[in-house]
């Protein structure tokens, strides 16, 4: 695939509505379970970007009917329980960590072989967490060196519930393991170190699974299922993404006199940080109405510019809460006044790219003054716009190339991508989201003469 330069530059107030894409941890979850339940799901609001329309092939060549409708609704028609069948062809998971392991879990309870493959990136992302505890239920995997992929998976009908405690909190890692003692023996008990994304939880219930939820002697949370479950088909509405929500307010805020509204947000408490720690640094962000919707929390979301942003410590317990959202919180901290502080953040090393080393590369380089540290991101912010005028390698990551053309809205000369298609896995209708309320983003196939190209592979 060609790649899709582009740039964006200081822009006038935005104001208006912007029209957020669902929520992509839902939207996987919902065609997936939708493809396992009995009966027929439907699905209003699904993010139809490139990830999660590769779980909804993966589904499809494993014996599940999913279709998208002439009235925009997605229709789940399932296999019920131990209804899937062996794919005939190797399924391609493109660049979706959230498919493949979740899926790794699915499949582990059937007595077949099954075939994943993805895009470079996807490759290089390690499988490990998930392998350790589906191995000791009783699944085979044949995976390249820290459980890269490509990747087999031989599963097993008499799969064995175990009691697993998380090394390092991942919904991920979470849900596949819940999903295998879907049809595993006994019970399955996972214990988490520190919170982290309970939609599959929420999920589960709302497809009619018995799922337990409960606290140990230490206080940690405990999520308990027994084997054997049937799933029912049911309505599904997807919230807004609030990762994907992130980048049109974080844009408001950085821009005086702007004022965005975006309806319908998930505020899921897992997922939440990103706002708490803006209003934490002085953001104009007001909560408009809060509401439940399919067990989620839902909000809408006032999110005005000419407020000065200030430096915060970010507490390391949060980091969870907003994994996702740590690029374009960096984006903020260097137009904020003061010292912004972000640790715990190894995880950032393992996701799409090396989000933390790129991020603090292409900062630096736009004239950022920061240190980074092994899982640490320090920003000394001086309140001013920083200088830009560079050209950033997205390294195929879609939030890296979000946050530096949302970056380039406030720079003193013009941000540039290498490639603006990642976009698509998470934020179809980014660029014309942002366009229509009032941001300059366009396509743009030459470098400007002069100015440097980031190139940061030799450095990861």
């Amino acid at each position: 695939m060609s790649k899709k330069p582009a740039y964006s530059k200081k822009s006038g107030p935005l104001k208006g509505r912007a029209v957020v894409p669902g929520d992509k941890s839902i939207s996987h979850r919902s065609i997936m379970f939708g493809g396992l339940a009995e009966g027929e799901t439907i699905i209003s609001g699904l993010l139809e970007g490139e990830d999660v329309l590769s779980t909804a092939e993966a589904m499809r060549q494993l014996g599940a009917r999913i279709e998208k409708c002439d009235d925009g609704l997605w229709r789940c028609y399932g296999v019920g329980a131990q209804g899937l069948s062996e794919s005939e062809a190797i399924i391609d998971m493109g660049n979706s960590g959230t498919s493949i392991r979740l899926l790794m879990g699915v499949v582990a309870g059937y007595a077949m072989s099954t075939f994943f493959v993805g895009d470079a990136s996807l490759s290089k992302r390690p499988m490990g967490r998930v392998i350790t505890p589906l191995q000791e239920m009783g699944a085979t995997f044949i995976a390249r060196d820290k459980g890269r992929i490509p990747m087999a998976v031989k599963g097993n009908a008499s799969l064995k519930g175990i009691n697993y405690t998380l090394p390092v909190a991942s919904a991920q890692v979470k849900s596949a393991i819940l999903l295998a003692g879907l049809n595993a023996t006994g019970k399955t008990q996972v214990t988490e170190p520190a919170p982290c994304r309970d939609h599959t939880e929420n999920m589960l219930r709302h497809f009619g699974a018995n799922i337990d939820v409960s606290r140990d002697s230490e206080g940690l949370r405990v999520i308990s299922i027994e084997g054997g479950q049937s799933l029912q088909g049911c309505a599904v509405d997807v919230p807004s993404d609030p990762s994907s929500a992130a980048f049109p307010i974080v844009a408001a805020v950085l821009s005086a006199d702007s004022e965005v509204h975006v309806y319908g947000v998930c505020y899921n408490e897992t997922r939440n940080g990103i706002y708490k720690t803006l209003i934490e640094m002085g953001a104009d962000i007001e909560i408009l109405r809060s509401y439940d919707q399919g067990g989620e929390t839902v909000v809408d979301i006032c999110a005005k510019g000419g407020k000065q942003l200030h430096g915060i410590d970010v507490p390391a317990e949060r980091v969870p809460s907003m994994i996702d959202e740590f690029p374009i919180l960096a984006v903020a901290a260097c137009c904020a006044k003061g010292v912004t502080k972000m640790t715990g953040l190894e995880e950032l090393r393992v996701k799409e790219s090396d989000r933390l080393g790129i991020m603090a590369a292409g900062l630096t380089a736009a004239g950022a003054n920061l240190e980074e540290g092994a899982d640490s991101l320090t920003i000394h912010g001086d309140g001013r716009p920083l200088k830009g005028g560079v050209q950033i390698e997205t390294h195929h990551d879609h939030r890296i190339a979000m946050s530096f053309l949302i970056l380039g809205l406030t720079t003193d000369a013009p941000m540039r991508i290498d490639d603006a298609s990642p976009i698509q896995t998470s934020f179809p209708n980014f660029v014309s989201l942002m366009r229509d309320i009032g941001a300059i983003i366009e396509a743009d196939d030459v470098a400007p003469t002069g100015e440097k190209t980031l190139r940061f592979a030799e450095d990861l």
